[in-house]
């Protein structure tokens, strides 16, 4: 399945404990529990050639019917080690982690509170981002939500526009927001400075309706309209 002679990793990493949505990777949405709306998104790919569970909850994997192996061996279940868990980690840890343990042309960074996203996404991000390796143009890529809207400082400062003059927001500059969907790029881009974006980053707008992530329970309830779609075989709106 290799995308042009390169093989893809997805890297999904997945902890037991959440902070604001208690145990949200394995609770049942839309007929069944988040991690496995993402993951059996990344199976349908025609891109991604494996993917790596860096966790401290295989048994929690397991109890959900997940374990090593599964998907014709696509999947790997890696245990998370004790000195990179816990809430204050940084991602990059987790994910130097399993560069160092599995080697791949491509990494594809994504996480379970991003339910949404179409395995066509997923693909068209992994054509842009080797045209850009293969140009030189860029070295990572990573999701964005655009916005075009009127910022303020948290002391009420304007921060893109001017309010005494009420330009239509259509016309203001674009801002853009890192979403969590994705993160590609690869092991001498991460080695640079040793984080999944790296010197020369492309920016991909996801579509809206796909970038949806859950961080709170409003989140959730959001999602989980959006998957109940979804589940009953309605296609979401193009966006």
């Amino acid at each position: 399945m290799a995308y042009k002679n390169k093989k893809v990793t997805a890297l999904l990493p997945m902890k037991a404990h959440s902070a604001r949505v208690t145990s949200k990777n394995f609770r049942m949405i839309a007929g069944k529990p988040l991690f496995r709306w993402i993951l059996d998104t990344l199976m349908m790919s025609d891109v991604i050639d494996h993917v790596i569970i860096n966790t401290d909850a295989r048994n929690i994997l397991s109890e959900n019917g997940l374990n090593d192996g599964d998907y014709d061996g696509r999947v790997t279940i890696r245990d998370r080690k004790a000195e990179i868990c816990g809430d204050f980690v940084s991602m990059n840890l987790v994910l130097e982690d399993d560069i160092k343990a599995v080697k791949s042309d491509i990494y594809f960074m994504t996480h379970t509170t991003n339910p949404l996203l179409s395995s066509h996404t997923i693909n068209s991000m992994v054509a842009a981002f080797n045209n850009g390796l293969e140009t030189g143009a860029n070295d990572s890529l990573f999701g964005v939500n655009q916005h075009q809207t009127r910022f303020y400082t948290p002391q009420g400062e304007a921060i893109n526009h001017d309010p005494n003059e009420l330009i239509r927001t259509q016309d203001l500059p674009p801002y853009f927001e890192e979403n969590s969907c994705g993160y590609l790029f690869t092991l001498d881009s991460f080695s640079k400075k040793n984080t999944r974006i790296g010197t020369k980053p492309l920016l991909y707008q996801t579509p809206a309706l796909e970038s949806v992530d859950i961080d709170e329970a409003a989140d959730w309830f959001m999602a989980e309209s959006l998957l109940l779609r979804v589940a009953e075989g309605t296609a979401l709106p193009e966006s």
